[in-house]
């Protein structure tokens, strides 16, 4: 595996590449064009730009997160073609860079759902959380109001104001979008990009919903076993791959997170590597990545990995603000490196145990 941290470009991000790159082994950055609005092609030469910055700074671009889908392309809207089109020059453009690895989702209007940008924990740091409670109480319109004031003068990703303004809209487009509906729109994108991520060995890692369900009644697809399997299979495709989010599939308790690991070998591209502590199961709040701060058996979620051969990217996510830092929330220095190192150190003991049979 490659250890890697995302980062948001500069003028966005409030970490650096040289923080980064002081992380021991982190290797890789997971990045984007963070400016470039869902839909529109990528310029080249921004592609090209982004890439000689982490390479100037001692790291490269392991990957792209994300070229996000129009929300036309999800729905299903007659003018998806054009939008799809520009899709497919994007990834010849990162192909012909050598940029081999994209993760994407196709999450209807939010990318994922806090109701929380800063809960206070016992140790004094403040985290992402989500109640059920809280959303079942809330107009969809005024989701971003209830956490504008905890982002830190950040732009938090999938929570763009301009997008916010939309948010009826966006609702609107969705009246007649189902499970289903969204699964056709799905292959019909995947069965267009396909061509294109042969040609250039891109792979295309699906990130799943966040939360596993669904959220004021829109379809959420990607949220356990049955449905990746649905997912890889009606686009069989070695290129048409997963993201592993940890935290993501694990909000649902009863997805069993190290076996859906072992399923996906050879078709799992990218990790993030999460922990989550549960107060219920539908109110949940972001852990340190150490398992006993959390929910999760991160050992055996990184074993899983190891033993199925993992050799792709892996990056910690969504930290606590800890040490008084003011930063993208979720997105800080300290705890994501802390979690960079804690993963680090179960591979390194997995693997040498491994190594000497024990």
């Amino acid at each position: 595996m490659e250890m890697t941290l995302r980062w948001y470009g500069t003028g966005f991000d409030t970490v650096s590449l040289k923080q980064i790159r002081q992380i021991p082994g982190v290797t890789g950055v997971i990045t984007t064009l963070y400016d470039v609005p869902a839909g529109e092609l990528w310029p080249a030469e921004r592609i090209r730009a982004i890439k000689k910055e982490v390479e100037d700074a001692g790291l490269h671009v392991s990957g792209i997160e994300s070229v996000n889908v129009h929300e036309a392309i999800k729905v299903g809207t007659p003018d998806r073609d054009q939008y799809i089109d520009n899709y497919v020059e994007t990834l010849r453009r990162l192909g012909e860079e050598d940029i081999h690895l994209v993760c994407y989702n196709f999450m209807p209007v939010f990318d994922w759902t806090r109701t929380e940008l800063a809960r206070l924990r016992p140790d004094g740091s403040t985290v992402l959380a989500y109640t059920q409670e809280a959303v079942d109480a809330l107009d969809p319109d005024k989701m971003f109001e209830s956490i504008a004031g905890d982002t830190n003068g950040t732009v938090m990703p999938g929570w763009e104001p301009e997008r916010m303004a939309r948010v009826r809209e966006l609702f609107e487009m969705y009246e007649d979008v189902d499970d289903e509906k969204l699964f056709a729109n799905l292959k019909y994108f995947l069965e267009r990009i396909m061509p294109v991520c042969n040609e250039y060995d891109i792979r295309m890692a699906i990130h799943p919903d966040d939360p596993a369900w669904s959220v004021f009644e829109l379809p959420r697809i990607i949220i356990n076993q049955r449905n990746i399997d649905r997912m890889m299979k009606m686009v069989d495709d070695p290129h048409n791959g997963v993201t592993f989010c940890s935290g993501s599939y694990g909000t649902n308790l009863e997805n069993d997170l190290p076996a859906m690991i072992r399923s996906l070998k050879g078709r799992l591209h990218f990790a993030h590597v999460r922990n989550l502590k549960f107060n219920s199961p539908t109110d949940f709040e972001e852990a340190a990545h150490l398992s006993s701060d959390g929910s999760f058996d991160m050992y055996e979620i990184v074993k899983a990995l190891y033993d199925i051969g993992f050799d792709g990217p892996i990056r910690p996510d969504h930290g606590r603000m800890i040490w008084d830092e003011v930063a993208m929330p979720g997105y800080g220095l300290y705890d994501r490196a802390l979690g960079a190192a804690y993963v680090n150190g179960l591979w390194e003991a997995i693997e040498k145990s491994h190594e000497r049979g024990v």
